[in-house]
C-alpha cells in the first residue's frame, strides 16, 4: 500500500528537521595563521615563539603565568614552600586527564620533569636549574599520586616563574606515550583544552577539540584561568608572505592574522568585517655583539655604534608608529621600567667617532646578520647600516633564513645580529636572555662576572624595591658595556574577522585560540 500524502509530508519535515540538526552540528574551524611551520612538538626543546603557541594549546604545567605576569595554579591546586625556600609541595588538581584518556597522576608528573632535565632532551630551561643557573633541582618525588614534591639545592624566588616560561615550553606535563623507545615525541599527549590532529609541514597544524579537557573556574587569565575550546577545531594555516595572509583575511578564507606586519597595517585597516587588536608586548628587538670578537671585544667601539642611532626614529619607522624605542632591556609596559631606564641613549656622532678611534677601529667591515621572516629585523639592519656610516663605522648587512641565523645564534657565529627575542613576563628573565656564561651557553652576549653577578642578584630577591634596585644596576652596568643594542618592544597586532569571538592579545605576545569561537 502506498504511503498517504500526510505521511509523506511528516517524512519530508523529518527529514528537514534532521538535516537542520545535521548543519547546527557541522564542524566549527577557527583558521588562524602563523608565518612559518613550528619546530617540533617538543615543550621547549627545539621550538621558536611559533611553536610555543601551538604547544601551549596541547600541554599545560604546574603553574602558569597570569596576564599581570604573577604565577597562578594550572595543574596544581595549589603548593606550599619551606621555611627555608627549598622544599615546594604541589597538590594536584583532581579530574584531570590526559588526550589518552589517561588520568593525571604524580608519576607523569615526576616522569617528565626527569626527562626534561634530562640532557638528551636538549630542553632550552635545563641549564636554569644547574649549578649556573637559578637553582640546581636536587630531587623530584611523589609521596602519593597527588603530590609531587621538588627539592632545590637553594631558595630560588624565580623558581616558579621560570617553569612557566613560554619558552620552557610551560614546563608541559606529557604522558610517557608522548615519546618513542628513542626518546624522541612520536605523539604529544597533553592535557590542554586541543590535543594536535593533523600536521602537514609547511602547510598547516590542525588542533582538535579535547572533549575530556578539564577547565579551571573562572575567566581566561594568560595562560591560566579558564581555558575553553569554544570551536571544534583550530586550523593554524602556514601563511610566510605577509601580502597572501592579508589577502586570505579579506576575502574570508582566514580568521584570524595575528602578529600581522605594521607594513600590513594599511592593507586591512578600516576594512569591511575586520578588526584590530594593537597590545603593548614584553618581547625585544636588539643587536648582539660578540663580544669575543677582535673587532667587536672593545667596549669602546660598541658604544660607539650604540651612540649612531637613532632607537626612536628607528623603532618609529620600522614598526610604522606602532612601537616606541627603547634602550632598556626592560620593557616599557613593565611595572619596573622606572627613571633609569627611562633615560634613553641620545646619538652622538661626535663621541662616536672619538670612541671608534679610540678602539683602534679603521673602517673594517662589521657583519651585520639578519633576516626576512621578521621584516622589522631586516628594515632595523638597513637603517643601523646607515646610521653608523654617519660615524665612519663600516656595516654589512648578511640576510640569512630564519633557521641559518638561529643557529649562528646559538652558537655564536657572528659579529653582530639583529635578533628578535619573544616575550618574557620579568626583567631578570629579559637580562638573562643576554646575560651567561658564554664558555657554555654561546649564545650569550653578556658574559663578565659582573654582570652575572648583578643577574644572580636580581632573581635571589623578591621586595618590588629591592629589585628595582637590582635593575637599575642592571641597566646602568648594560649601557656601560654595552654587549647588546635594545631597539623597541613591540606591539602585537592581530587583525580579526568580526564574527570571531573572545580574541584578545596580551603582554606576552602569545596567539591564544582558547576562549574564541565563532558565530
Amino acid at each position: 500500500m502506498k504511503p498517504s500524502g500526510v505521511f509523506v509530508h511528516l517524512a519530508t519535515v523529518l527529514a528537514v528537521c534532521l538535516g537542520l540538526a545535521g548543519a547546527a552540528r557541522a564542524e566549527t574551524v577557527l583558521r588562524a595563521r602563523l608565518n612559518a611551520d613550528i619546530l617540533s612538538l617538543d615543550p621547549g626543546a627545539r621550538r621558536d615563539e611559533n611553536t610555543d603557541a601551538v604547544i601551549l594549546h596541547v600541554v599545560e604545567g604546574l603553574v602558569a603565568s597570569r596576564e599581570d605576569g604573577s604565577i597562578g595554579p594550572m595543574l596544581a591546586s595549589r603548593w606550599t614552600v619551606s621555611p627555608d625556600g627549598r622544599t615546594y609541595t604541589f597538590a594536584l588538581r583532581r579530574g584531570v586527564t590526559f588526550q589518552n584518556g589517561a588520568p593525571l597522576t604524580s608519576a607523569e608528573v615526576v616522569w617528565s620533569l626527569k626527562r626534561y632535565l634530562d640532557p638528551k632532551t636538549r630542553w632550552r630551561c635545563r641549564f636554569e636549574f644547574g649549578d649556573e643557573g637559578i637553582t640546581r633541582i636536587e630531587s623530584i618525588t611523589a609521596p602519593d599520586p597527588g603530590t609531587v614534591v621538588i627539592r632545590l639545592s637553594r631558595p630560588a624566588p624565580m623558581f616558579l616563574k621560570t617553569l612557566a616560561r613560554n619558552d620552557c615550553g610551560g614546563t608541559g606535563i606529557l604522558h610517557p606515550d608522548s615519546v618513542g623507545s628513542d626518546g624522541a615525541i612520536r605523539r604529544l599527549i597533553g592535557t590542554g583544552p586541543f590535543e594536535v590532529s593533523t600536521w602537514k609541514r609547511n602547510q598547516f597544524i590542525e588542533l582538535s577539540r579535547f572533549a575530556r579537557y578539564a577547565a579551571l573556574p573562572g575567566p581566561r587569565d594568560g595562560n591560566t584561568g579558564g581555558k575553553h575550546a569554544l570551536v571544534d577545531k583550530v586550523r593554524f594555516l602556514i601563511i610566510p608572505d605577509g601580502s597572501a595572509a592579508r589577502a586570505a583575511l579579506l576575502r574570508g578564507s582566514l580568521d584570524v592574522l595575528d602578529a600581522l606586519s605594521p607594513t600590513e597595517l594599511a592593507g586591512v585597516r578600516g576594512k569591511p568585517g575586520v578588526r584590530l587588536e594593537i597590545n603593548p608586548t614584553m618581547d625585544l628587538y636588539a643587536v648582539l655583539f660578540q663580544t669575543q670578537d677582535p673587532v667587536l671585544g672593545d667596549a669602546r667601539l660598541r658604544r660607539a655604534i650604540a651612540l649612531s642611532i637613532d632607537t626612536a626614529g628607528l623603532a618609529k619607522a620600522v614598526t610604522w608608529g606602532t612601537a616606541k624605542g627603547n634602550t632598556s632591556p626592560v620593557p616599557l609596559v613593565s611595572p619596573f621600567f622606572g627613571p633609569v631606564q627611562a633615560s634613553q641613549r641620545r646619538v652622538d656622532l661626535a663621541e662616536a667617532r672619538r670612541l671608534a678611534k679610540a678602539a683602534g677601529y679603521k673602517g673594517q667591515p662589521i657583519r651585520l646578520v639578519t633576516n626576512r621572516r621578521y621584516p622589522q629585523c631586516f628594515d632595523a639592519a638597513v637603517l643601523i647600516q646607515a646610521m653608523a656610516a654617519q660615524a665612519g663605522i663600516n656595516i654589512q648587512i648578511d640576510t640569512l633564513d630564519w633557521a641559518s641565523q638561529l643557529d649562528r645564534y646559538a652558537t655564536g657565529q657572528y659579529q653582530a645580529m639583529v635578533l628578535p627575542f619573544s616575550a618574557r613576563l620579568d626583567p631578570s628573565l629579559n637580562f638573562g636572555l643576554l646575560i651567561g656564561d658564554k664558555a657554555k651557553d654561546p649564545r650569550k652576549a653578556w658574559s663578565t662576572p659582573q654582570a652575572r653577578a648583578l643577574l644572580r642578584r636580581s632573581m635571589e630577591v623578591e621586595r618590588p624595591a629591592d629589585r628595582q634596585a637590582a635593575f637599575d644596576d642592571l641597566q646602568r652596568a648594560f649601557m656601560e658595556d654595552t654587549p647588546a643594542i635594545v631597539l623597541f618592544s613591540s606591539s602585537r597586532i592581530a587583525a580579526v574577522r568580526r564574527n570571531v569571538t573572545g580574541y584578545k592579545g596580551w603582554p606576552a605576545a602569545q596567539q591564544r585560540l582558547w576562549g574564541v569561537g565563532l558565530r
